[in-house]
């Protein structure tokens, strides 16, 4: 949300490697999936989607960060 994009969330099936681990019980999200035409001649991703896609991963990055923050001043 920060990064002005609404999370899905649900599960999928698939053969990537974060549904396998989401499978054994670690959760992997995917907030990268901005792309269009998926497994065909089309497949793609715009520009745009390529720069929200940066904007979600410099926000999880920052909540991490955060967290470990948090964690370091509480010891």
């Amino acid at each position: 949300r920060a990064a002005d994009v609404t999370p899905l969330i649900l599960p999928i099936r698939g053969g990537t490697d974060g549904a396998r681990l989401s499978f054994m019980g670690l959760p992997c999200p995917k907030p990268w999936n901005r792309g269009h035409g998926y497994h065909g001649p089309f497949e793609h991703i715009t520009a745009e989607g390529m720069d929200k896609a940066v904007d979600v991963m410099i926000e999880l990055v920052k909540l991490v960060c955060r967290n470990e923050m948090i964690k370091r001043l509480s010891r």
